[in-house]
């Protein structure tokens, strides 16, 4: 059974390449052996990650991303069953949310500046979906 998790989490050491890179890296090295793909948005200290695949495989790593000292205040936004996945072509594509077009970012939220603390998980997959669409995600693998 497939599933789709999405998550907010906030960096411990902000904005820093070499961690964005670590988890990116340690990602998709382990997300193609276990059938998980994704995408992982970073900006402002904050990383949004959709994740998809089996049940038992996403859980897992769910519960691994809580227990990740490089991560702090993980927030669960939503969690479904799903038929299909959306972002199957990346084991984890990545978007920079500091670096959104404004008129994307006003279309799901109050302020320019994307707070996925401050939207619901819905308004969160739809923006990620739009960046898709948009070919804003990059990383494709």
């Amino acid at each position: 059974m497939l599933v789709r998790l999405l998550y907010v989490s906030r960096a411990v050491e902000k904005d820093s390449p070499r961690l964005i890179e670590s988890i990116l890296e340690s990602s998709r090295s382990h997300n193609m052996g276990n059938g998980i793909t994704g995408v992982l948005c970073y900006g402002g200290g904050v990383f949004l990650q959709a994740i998809e695949g089996g049940r038992s495989a996403v859980n897992k790593l769910y519960n691994h991303i809580v227990a990740d000292v490089r991560h702090t205040g993980v927030e669960l936004l939503h969690y479904e069953e799903i038929t299909e996945r959306r972002f199957g072509g990346w084991t984890m594509g990545q978007v920079n949310l500091s670096k959104l077009n404004t008129s994307i970012v006003l279309k799901y939220s109050e302020k320019p500046e994307f707070d996925p603390y401050a939207v619901s998980g819905k308004v969160s997959l739809a923006l990620l979906e739009e960046l898709m669409a948009t070919a804003s995600i990059i990383g494709r693998a």
